[in-house]
């Protein structure tokens, strides 16, 4: 039930998606001197080394992050903290999810760091534990949310990235984050899920858009399946509510051209308005 590794996935196609809109979201969050809370369901590992026989042995990275780091269309701010991650100048290190949150982190902004798995958890707590203003819980992110929120600082951000290994997955995200949105409807949640040929996410995002929530953007990177394919992950998205101003346009630049980039000339990518105001 827990079997899921992200060491085999770093810098893939789907972590560049993922990261440079976080990264986007937080630069938004640093227009306003105000401090404000991160909440991190799905932790996983603080850091990923891309040169691990995990990371080789997928070679996921070098059709992701390393296709696209130099890209004139990649957000300078995603690009600069994964150089400022990797001083060597070599690509070894890639950061997860908490490590942007600490890039990003001035004094007073808070972090809450989930994550079930026992392995990661003790890599978080080593890691992560002597971070400023940093707390790390071992629980389920997906009912841990609703029930740390509304956090303080109330102006804050939610990242939800489970690995959808189960199926539940998808509707567990929509429960969870329906809850915590009702106790908290002013903080930013984004909702990353996979696009797979089999898929289940149109589902959630129908059930998103029913669901009496306001102000929902989704931002996709897809390819076309091959004719013999019937699984696998062939594109990824973004469900961002409340997103901060201008978040869509600054998405919709560059997003076509990285989807080109790591998936093939085939590669489309779509932002649009899933509920407005």
């Amino acid at each position: 039930m827990l079997s899921y590794r992200h060491a085999y996935h770093a810098g893939n196609h789907a972590d560049v998606i993922k990261h440079l809109t976080m990264a986007l979201i937080f630069q938004s969050m640093h227009k306003k001197a105000k401090p404000y809370s991160y909440i991190d369901t799905h932790s996983g590992g603080v850091d990923y080394d891309l040169l691990s026989d995990e990371a080789v042995k997928t070679g996921e990275a070098a059709e992701g992050i390393l296709k696209v780091l130099e890209h004139p269309m990649l957000p300078e701010s995603y690009r600069e903290l994964i150089k400022g991650y990797n001083s060597s100048g070599i690509l070894a290190r890639y950061p997860g999810s908490p490590a942007i949150a600490h890039h990003f982190q001035r004094a007073g902004d808070k972090l809450q760091l989930m994550e079930l798995h026992n392995n990661e958890t003790s890599v978080l707590k080593r890691k992560a534990s002597r971070w400023p203003d940093t707390a790390i819980h071992h629980r389920d992110g997906f009912e841990g949310l609703p029930g740390i929120v509304p956090p303080e600082p109330r102006r804050g951000v939610v990242l939800m990235d489970p690995s959808y290994e189960i199926k539940t997955d998808y509707m567990k995200a929509l429960k969870s984050i329906k809850a915590a949105y009702k106790r908290w409807p002013t903080g930013v949640y984004a909702l990353w899920y996979p696009m797979l040929v089999a898929d289940k996410s149109q589902m959630m995002l129908d059930s998103f858009e029913r669901s009496g929530i306001r102000r929902i953007l989704v931002a996709e990177i897809s390819r076309e399946a091959g004719q013999d394919e019937t699984f696998g992950m062939i594109g990824s998205g973004m469900m961002i509510v409340n997103p901060p101003f201008q978040l869509d346009e600054q998405l919709s630049e560059c997003l076509t051209a990285l989807a080109e980039a790591m998936l093939g000339k085939t590669a489309v990518a779509d932002v649009r308005w899933l509920v407005g105001e």
